[in-house]
């Protein structure tokens, strides 16, 4: 039962991350343009040329940092086990992925995009094994 409450926490959390940094941050630093709508996946489509450089490049660290706290979060919920960690990973890799197949964007943004997405979930894993481990360590004592 653990595993699957850090799990649906570490999603939630990767979520929120995500929402904050592209949402939150992101387009209040960098507005997009008058009449824009971010969850109209045709009007993004459609306008990927209008949207600000700066709110581009956050998407690509709200989908890195996303992935890095889910991770992080459900290790630190399921105390013994990687496997809710590795769900949350996979999970906003492929949404990043979805993202990336869905919407058509200049290649600096889909190659950063993926790469990023990647060393995230590498970055996940090492701090969610470290998470496991100093928690085991902890119980073990």
């Amino acid at each position: 039962m653990r595993n699957i409450l850090a799990t649906i926490i570490g999603f939630i959390a990767a979520s929120v991350t995500v929402y904050i940094f592209e949402s939150l941050i992101g387009q209040s630093l960098f507005p997009l343009p008058e009449g824009a709508n971010a969850m109209d996946l045709e009007w993004l489509s459609s306008n990927m040329d209008k949207i600000p450089m700066g709110a581009k490049i956050f998407v690509v660290i709200a989908h890195f940092l996303g992935i890095v706290t889910g991770m992080f979060v459900a290790a630190l919920i399921s105390k013994k086990s990687r496997i809710p960690s590795y769900i949350v990973g996979a999970l906003m890799l492929a949404a990043t992925f979805f993202n990336i197949v869905m919407l058509p964007k200049e290649l600096w943004f889909t190659l950063s995009d993926g790469l990023f997405a990647i060393i995230g979930f590498y970055l996940g894993h090492v701090v969610a094994s470290k998470t496991i481990n100093t928690s085991k360590a902890i119980h073990n004592t």
